[in-house]
């Protein structure tokens, strides 16, 4: 497979249609799972993944002019009247140089950074790829639904489920797009791709990776996030420690926030030591290593690193193991510049980068009295602890 490490990819959420079978008054994006809405769940997954570049959000034009806060990441435009539509006016503006481009849908807002990764490995190796799930249940086709007759068994091994994302390369999804503008409609990209004559692979999806369609499918999803059926097997508790020396001529980045200060924090990456203490506090409490061992400043690759993308990447190896993050509490240690105008900014973007409600994630700030390298304003320190619980159906 050719080395994607280096490539430019570009994330559509396809996010401009307004949900009218799941009967409520907003577009369904725009509402609630867990504290944060469907969008905000998806857009943050893609935002917090190392290897996602750009993301671009096709949201209904109502909402275009003034869109949330936390889509300042991401670039906007107005969505189309169908979701081919809205994906294509996404596709005119994706960066000219980029190499892959993911499309997913706003109503997945439990989409993983491993389905994402394998979407993009499937794309880079074959031109086209979707996740989706092999049918574990009997298909049977029906000609008259009224009548309700089979008229065939349909193997199931030869059945899959498709989700998103689906992943191609740049000049694929442009065939793909250009059959659709002529006026050909497909139910997704993948099948216009299929049309336009270019082969499509299947990856590995998830079973949780579940489409928020109908009232049923949103309840199913905010008692998944409330815990209601599952019962905790067990809980651990992990620790976070940082510390940077203060300089000049750096940006002072604090859980992916640019706060402006005279100094900022010197480091390998961009020596973001919230980022870093949580990392370390999640990773410890999976017994998973911790951020020196998976991100060395030995290694070029996370030089000037983005440190929330690093905490993304870490969120997803917890997940993998069996974990899920409860919540996380920061203490930053810095004698100036006041950090309480941004407390609300860094408990977002946390929040986003772990997957979880704002209210899961708690931002505090202290001085050291004067005491120390940093109580004298030469260093600035974080503490971090975590709560993950292993879950049982």
């Amino acid at each position: 497979m050719p080395d994607s490490a280096s490539m430019h990819v570009t994330a559509i959420i396809a996010a401009g249609g307004a949900g009218r079978r799941l009967g409520a008054e907003v577009p369904k994006q725009l509402l609630e799972i867990g504290g944060q809405s469907m969008l905000q769940r998806s857009v943050t997954a893609f935002l917090a993944h190392p290897r996602v570049t750009e993301v671009i959000v096709a949201l209904p034009a109502a909402i275009t002019d003034s869109p949330p806060e936390w889509l300042r990441p991401a670039r906007v435009v107005p969505g189309g009247d169908t979701r081919q539509a809205s994906v294509a006016n996404a596709f005119d503006v994706v960066a000219g140089h980029s190499e892959i481009v993911l499309v997913h849908d706003a109503a997945r807002p439990f989409v993983t950074a491993e389905v994402i990764s394998r979407a993009i490995d499937g794309a880079v190796e074959h031109g086209a790829a979707i996740a989706a799930l092999r049918s574990s249940d009997t298909v049977k086709r029906v000609v008259d639904e009224g009548a309700a007759v089979i008229v065939q068994t349909l193997p199931r091994e030869e059945i899959y489920l498709a989700q998103t994302p689906q992943a191609f390369r740049r000049s694929v999804l442009g065939d793909a797009i250009a059959l659709g503008r002529s006026g050909v409609a497909g139910t997704d990209e993948a099948s216009l791709a299929e049309q336009a004559g270019h082969p499509v692979h299947i990856v590995n999806g998830d079973a949780s990776n579940l489409k928020i369609t109908t009232a049923a499918d949103l309840a199913t999803a905010r008692e998944r996030e409330a815990g209601v059926g599952r019962r905790p097997a067990n809980a651990r508790i992990g620790v976070g420690y940082d510390l940077h020396r203060l300089v000049e001529g750096r940006p002072l980045i604090l859980a992916g926030v640019t706060v402006p200060a005279e100094r900022g924090a010197q480091g390998h990456s961009d020596a973001d030591v919230v980022c870093h203490a949580v990392t370390d506090a999640i990773l410890g409490a999976a017994r998973a290593g911790d951020i020196g061992q998976l991100f060395p400043d030995t290694d070029p690759r996370w030089k000037d690193a983005s440190s929330i993308a690093l905490l993304g990447s870490a969120v997803a190896i917890v997940r993998g193991r069996g974990w899920t993050i409860e919540n996380v509490d920061v203490v930053i240690v810095l004698e100036r510049p006041k950090l309480g105008p941004h407390r609300t900014a860094m408990e977002e973007r946390l929040a986003g980068a772990l997957g979880v409600g704002p209210d899961a994630v708690s931002v505090k700030a202290k001085t050291n009295e004067g005491m120390d390298a940093v109580g004298r304003g030469e260093a600035i320190a974080a503490h971090a602890v975590a709560l993950l619980v292993r879950t049982q159906d």
